[in-house]
């Protein structure tokens, strides 16, 4: 269910199960970890083919599965999302259309989120006696804060791209996501791989501060002679 193409310094990576609105097996879950992961471009465009981004995991296959079943496909998927978190590469994903339930918390370890204004996000689960877990739980307070989080994973309600960007679930409202990801791209490729490892980093302050002075002298180093306005 993944296709991969390569335009420059940006790998287009597409959910591509349009019939099933791009719901998750394990086969596709480990596709896209691959597809991510195995990227050699600066930049990677995550986006799904058809009306939807992601319907999340496939309901037919999380229905078959028993209790040990079910704790596999839950790391499965947060697996995914840490490899997605963790990836060399700047991954932005483009939304147009639902994202539900894991969709949103795939959306969530990405670097930069960007949706189009037909862009919807819910976490459903609550309503089927569920609730996303791919790391949802932890990244979703973290992205808009408790309080959103806990509206929008117990209410299981659907917020607009408006409102997505109002809380930010999402950092644009763009008709081409896929041009933010080409603007990126065009940026130094060893400043974005700097920049997201810096930006990720959960260290106390003072490693942090650290690590940002010597990242930015190797930087300087690195490119002596070729700086100018």
């Amino acid at each position: 269910m993944i296709e991969t193409a390569v335009d420059g310094d940006v790998t287009r990576v597409t959910l591509s199960r349009p019939d099933r609105r791009n719901a998750f097996t394990e086969s596709g879950l480990r596709a896209l970890r691959s597809a991510v992961t195995g990227a050699e471009t600066p930049v990677v465009f995550l986006t799904g083919e058809g009306a939807a981004f992601s319907a999340g995991a496939d309901l037919e296959v999380v229905t078959g599965l028993g209790h040990e079943e079910a704790r596999t496909f839950a790391q499965l998927g947060q697996s995914v999302a840490t490899a997605i978190e963790e990836a060399e590469a700047v991954v932005v994903v483009g939304i147009d259309g639902p994202a539900r339930g894991g969709g949103v918390e795939l959306a969530l370890a990405c670097d930069v989120r960007v949706a189009t204004p037909a862009a919807t996000f819910a976490e459903t689960g609550v309503s089927l006696g569920l609730f996303g877990a791919w790391g949802g739980t932890a990244r979703l307070p973290c992205v808009v804060g408790e309080g959103e989080a806990m509206d929008l994973a117990l209410s299981g309600r659907t917020v607009d791209a408006d409102e997505a960007l109002r809380m930010g679930l999402v950092s644009r409202v763009v008709d081409e996501p896929a041009a933010v990801a080409e603007t990126i791209a065009g940026n130094d490729p060893a400043a974005l791989s700097v920049l997201k490892r810096r930006l990720r980093d959960d260290a106390d302050r003072v490693v942090q501060h650290a690590r940002e002075a010597d990242a930015f002298a190797d930087l300087v180093e690195r490119n002596a002679g070729d700086l100018s306005w």
